[in-house]
């Protein structure tokens, strides 16, 4: 895969989605289980990236787990930056995962294989409570969400090659539409421009394929 051939984090902001924040009620353990439970009726929004892949005919099957931290300050969702050399994604936030392998029973199974490796978030601690739809990549991936409470005291370490940094961000940030940025890239040659997610927090950039997928756990959670 060619390296991204622009800073996503210079390029304008267009809008703020400017959505109302999910409920407060609905950001707890038991408020999660319940309303993936409950599974409502809801629309996934389909971004630039996952309409220009989807009516591709090949796709790598993947999987990422997003781990829902229960802190005792409130719920936080755990991210990586993946280091600079890798050819998917390098350098850039994304949550623990990776392509699925045949020894894999399941997307879940291959979500939980991952972030053990990626991170060393050991399955026991895993509360696993739901799937999203799965989102395509530009890379050629089919990624399923899988949604896990993850139930502390954990002891994470970072796979060197693959993860340069492991952090949290407040949930209540990423489930809240005024945080989420629509920016706009015109690619060279190309007529058009394409619009992709921003959750900008601190000093990490959360964007492409990570923050698509967490608009669509947002859009569920407001359902």
């Amino acid at each position: 895969m060619a390296k991204l051939q622009f800073d996503p984090k210079a390029l304008p902001i267009e809008s703020y989605a400017g959505e109302a924040a999910v409920l407060a009620d609905r950001l707890t353990t038991d408020g999660l289980r319940a309303h993936f439970l409950s599974q409502p009726a809801w629309h996934p929004e389909f971004t630039d990236e996952h309409r220009r892949r989807a009516s591709s005919a090949t796709h790598t099957a993947a999987s990422v787990l997003m781990p829902v931290v229960a802190r005792t300050n409130g719920l936080t969702m755990l991210l990586t930056q993946r280091t600079d050399h890798l050819n998917d994604h390098g350098g850039q936030v994304s949550l623990p995962g990776g392509r699925a392998e045949t020894t894999d029973a399941s997307a879940i199974d291959t979500a939980l294989r991952e972030a053990e490796e990626e991170v060393g978030l050991q399955r026991r601690h895993v509360e696993v409570i739901g799937t999203l739809p799965d989102y395509y990549t530009n890379t050629g991936f089919r990624v399923t969400p899988v949604v896990g409470l993850v139930h502390p005291p954990i002891d994470l370490v970072a796979d060197p090659f693959e993860v340069a940094e492991i952090f949290e961000v407040p949930l209540e940030f990423l489930m809240d539409g005024m945080n989420h940025q629509r920016r706009i890239w015109v690619a060279p040659g190309e007529t058009g421009s394409r619009t992709f997610y921003a959750m900008p927090y601190d000093q990490y950039f959360i964007w492409g394929a990570t923050a698509g997928m967490l608009r669509n756990l947002f859009h569920f959670l407001r359902s």
